[in-house]
Parts: structure tokens; sequence; C-alpha cells
């Protein structure tokens, strides 16, 4: 299957599970291929058929994004360049959540959370140490009991207990042996964040020489501003007034400048953002929701306050 064919895939099956689809960030440098909500869930998602083609730099990307957009970034492809990857099974690349189409299906349409996760050394579900330790004392037993039973230590089974994962295995051995459910599953809307690494959101990257401008004016204006690198916007900007964030880009308004500003449209309404689009010179004041600034107008403008009233303007489709 072409990566397109899965991309559009993926899409429908998101669509039937109720969410509002973005377009396709058919440009490049793109992160993620699509944002998609559904209520307060929204999402990043990179579809790629090997993702082993899931980089660093693009991992560390989507992380920032995620945290910038109240987002979860997550990866939906078919295999690895050894095996296809395994129904039900999160695994995990550069941080972020990686699974099957299935997987997806199961998730979003059918609402069933997997319950098993790939790490080093195997796979492992999470134990609910509370569920395990009342079954233990309901039978009387002893850490050091339970422990001769699983064929572990005594210091194995007190650290399931406190939370500790356990691998499929033994969790089968636990479920059997106390005829329970014992395991919670991966919270993937949430991040994983019970079994991913714990790692920091990285921090932002330095702006390109051609961006300090913006970054300068928005900043002054009142904005957190988070340069980005391989989306298809050049910053998120952050109100501290509690105002939707914005996305932003800017160059010369050719073809493929109105490109990206109706896609920055398209995921500014699924991630409810605004968009603006800094120009050399435009003949309209917008495209599909995009404000459009000419620089000479950003350079007349000294008043925080005005420019983000212009922002506002500009990014509000007409009746």
């Amino acid at each position: 299957m072409s990566r397109s064919a899965l991309v559009g895939n993926v899409t429908a099956m998101l669509e039937d599970a109720g969410f509002t689809v973005s377009d396709r960030c058919a440009i490049r440098p793109k992160s993620f291929d699509v944002a998609a909500r559904r209520g307060r869930d929204l999402l990043l998602l990179k579809v790629l058929a090997n993702v082993d083609a899931f980089d660093d730099a693009t991992g560390l990307e989507m992380r920032r994004l995620g945290e910038y957009l109240d987002a979860t970034p997550l990866v939906v492809g078919l295999r690895t360049r050894d095996e296809e990857l395994e129904p039900g099974v999160v695994y995990f690349r550069h941080g972020v959540p990686v699974f099957s189409p299935d997987t997806a299906m199961e998730l979003f349409v059918e609402g069933m959370s997997p319950l098993v996760y790939a790490a080093p050394g195997g796979l492992y579900v999470n134990i609910d140490g509370d569920v395990l330790r009342d079954e233990r004392e309901k039978r009387d037993w002893s850490l050091g009991q339970l422990a001769n039973e699983l064929g572990v230590s005594r210091r194995t089974v007190s650290k399931y207990e406190d939370g500790m994962n356990a691998s499929v295995e033994v969790a089968l051995e636990l479920e059997d042996m106390f005829e329970d459910d014992l395991t919670s599953p991966v919270e993937v809307l949430d991040g994983a964040e019970e079994v991913r690494e714990g790692d920091p959101t990285p921090e932002d990257p330095d702006p390109e020489d051609d961006d300090e401008r913006i970054v300068t004016v928005l900043t002054r204006a009142g904005f957190e501003v988070h340069p980005t690198v391989r989306a298809p916007f050049k910053t998120v900007s952050e109100d501290d007034d509690n105002e939707k964030s914005v996305l932003t880009g800017h160059s010369a308004f050719t073809k493929t400048a109105e490109k990206r500003a109706r896609i920055m449209s398209s995921i500014g309404e699924v991630a409810h953002t605004r968009s603006v689009y800094f120009v050399d010179e435009a003949k309209r004041e917008s495209v599909d929701g995009t404000g459009l600034v000419e620089r000479a107008e950003l350079e007349n403008i000294d008043d925080p306050d005005e420019l983000r009233d212009l922002i506002r303007e500009r990014g509000e489709e007409p009746a």
C-alpha cells in the first residue's frame, strides 16, 4: 500500500470515529500529516508504512508541537524494517507512541485502549498494584509466597504492587492465578506518560536568521513564541492574555505560500488556533481564514495591541 493510500485510510477511519480531520500537510517540511480533533482530544498524526523512517528530529518536533498545542503526537505505521507492528501493542519511537492501523481502529472506533507496550527486552503491561495486593491479601499470601509461585524475588513482587510494570508472560500468569484482570490500559491519548520515557519537552530550536524579526515583533506584542523546524508553519505563538494561539508563516506570496496558508487555516480550524502569514506584498487580506499581513504594515506598527488586533481581524472569515 502506498503511503498516500495509507494516509487516506487512516483519515477515513478517524472521520468514521467522529474526529474532525485537517487537510493533509502535503508540503515540505512536515513533521506530521494531519491534525484531528474529537472533543477535547487533539491529535497530531504522522502516517508511515515503515516506522523506521521516523527520525529523532521529527520526534522532537512533534513532542514540542504537542506541548504548544495541547495535543497528543502519534505515529500510525505498518511495520519496521524487520517485522510487522503487532495489533494491540503500543511502540515508542523518539518518545512518541507508535501503533498499527488495527490498533488505531480498536482505540478510536471501538474505544478499546491497548494493554501491551513494547520496550527494550520485550512486551510489557501495566499492572494495577492495588488490585494485585488485594488479591494476594484475600488469599492471606505473603509477598514471599507469591514470589515463589511466580519464580521471582520478593522484592520484584513488592515492586509490582508499587506500580512496576510486568512482562506479558508474568501478567498472564498472575491473571490465571487469581482469575481476575490485573492489567490497566496504556493511556495513549495522554501520551502514554506512564510507560514512555519521561524525557522533558525538548527545548525550542533557535529561530533561523530570517525568522528573528518576526519572532521579535511577536514577542514584543506579548506572545510567547516557539519557532518550529519541520512544521508547515514557522512559529506557534501563545498569547499571554489566554486568547487563541497563533500559527505564523512568512515569505513572498507565491503559489507555495498560498498553499501553505490554506494548510495553516485547516490545521488552525482543527487545533482551535488563529493563523497569519507575513508577506512582502498581498492583494487580499486572508486566505481561507489565514490573515495576510504585509511586512511594511508590520514595520509601521509600534503598539503591540494594534498588531494583535490586526492578526485577529485578518484571521476572521468574511461573512
